[in-house]
């Protein structure tokens, strides 16, 4: 049995070693989910073959894991779908040199995917369980270039700042400002802003002159829960 490599020499636990199954699986999820629907940027897609998604949910749901749907971690949130993932990872336009911001943890599964495309990711999640069980999984996968902070994500990376991309994985009522600030010049921040019911994926770039903001597509998240978000 081949184990899934995330490009780094620790050997994995049996739950992340797999055989022709899952393989084909998520082959078959890139595919028809990411590449079909406009995803093109190589090193996504490729990012997306390797990270076990399986692994990111509870053991019930596992055949359920490459499917085109959203599924529930716990604590009221979710695990957004493969082409979801895909979206919002390829409009940050990584090149492998950037130090990534991530609001929202979550299960650790989009935190994975950005580790192997970025230096490093720093990501904050409110829900001290869903940041301990990220934790343990990148842990036990070998990913070591990201630092994990429980607090208020909608105020960034406290002591921090000039991040060249920022990603934000629930919805928010507009762009908080204490992230702004904390884009680095010509940064790029991609985020999901609008009303409870529905927002639009936004890119949102650092220029001198102010931000410039471009929507991607409409999108419906998890709303994004703090001082800078929704109460």
């Amino acid at each position: 049995m081949a184990h899934v490599s995330l490009g780094l020499p620790s050997p994995e636990p049996p739950r992340c070693q797999e055989g022709w199954v899952a393989g084909r699986a998520r082959e078959r999820m890139v595919r028809e989910q990411l590449v079909a629907r406009g995803v093109c940027d190589p090193r996504v897609l490729v990012a997306m073959r390797a990270v076990p998604r399986h692994f990111f949910v509870d053991e019930a749901l596992e055949d359920r894991a490459y499917g085109d749907i959203n599924l529930p971690i716990g604590e009221g949130q979710t695990l957004s779908r493969p082409y979801t993932v895909a979206r919002m990872t390829e409009a940050l336009c990584l090149t492998g040199r950037e130090s990534v911001l991530e609001i929202g943890t979550g299960s650790g599964y989009q935190t994975a995917v950005l580790a192997r495309l970025c230096r490093h990711v720093s990501t904050i999640e409110r829900v001290p369980e869903l940041a301990d069980l990220a934790r343990e999984r990148l842990g036990r996968l070998g990913v070591h270039n990201v630092a994990f902070r429980v607090g208020d994500g909608t105020l960034g990376w406290s002591g921090g700042g000039g991040f060249e991309r920022i990603l934000v994985t629930a919805g928010a009522p507009d762009v908080p400002a204490p992230l702004l600030r904390q884009l680095s010049p010509d940064g790029v921040m991609v985020i999901p802003a609008g009303g409870r019911a529905g927002q639009q994926l936004l890119r949102v770039t650092n220029q001198a002159g102010g931000d410039v903001r471009e929507v991607l597509e409409a999108c419906r998240f998890v709303p994004l829960v703090g001082a800078q978000g929704w109460q």
